[in-house]
């Protein structure tokens, strides 16, 4: 579940390795690509930490966080079913 504070949708996701989580993080760029709105994130190893704000409205949450997020959840979902986020 992604949790709103600060200003910012978080969440983190956890791989088996990571090839895994690069995998993921290519996936995500591709649709935050396609919607031009670019996510904040970390990676280390297994791990990917993500925090989304529209930095175009002063880095508040806007609808289109939303959608990234959703988006987000979806490749996870459909990619990557033996991990979940943590």
């Amino acid at each position: 579940m992604w949790k709103q504070t600060e200003n910012k949708l978080k969440k983190e996701y956890t791989f088996s390795d990571f090839k895994e989580a690069f995998k993921f993080m290519s996936l995500v760029a591709e649709k935050a690509e396609e919607l031009n709105h670019h996510p904040n994130w970390s990676n280390c190893w297994n791990a990917v930490s993500i925090q989304l704000s529209t930095h175009d409205a002063g880095d508040i949450i806007t609808p289109l966080d939303y959608l990234l997020a959703e988006k987000i959840d979806l490749i996870f979902d459909t990619y990557f079913t033996n991990t979940r986020p943590t």
